[in-house]
């Protein structure tokens, strides 16, 4: 049975956008991770700096749903 939080990486964020030619680039950083609810379908804020960070909260949370 799949957990009900998972972690998944968050949405890169856009730092610098830049046009050469007719194209756009787009310098991104990461945006850390975040919390998934497979039961609600939606990421949960807030987001966090590094993967450690976000898998001790996961366990609490899976901990917590059962």
């Amino acid at each position: 049975m799949q957990p009900r939080f998972v972690i998944v990486p968050a949405v890169p964020i856009e730092k610098d956008s830049f046009r050469i030619g007719s194209r756009y680039y787009a310098a991104t950083v990461c945006g850390g991770f975040d919390i998934y609810d497979n039961q609600a379908k939606e990421r949960l804020k807030p987001s966090y700096p590094s993967r450690t960070d976000a898998q001790v909260q996961c366990e609490q949370m899976n901990r917590r749903d059962r």
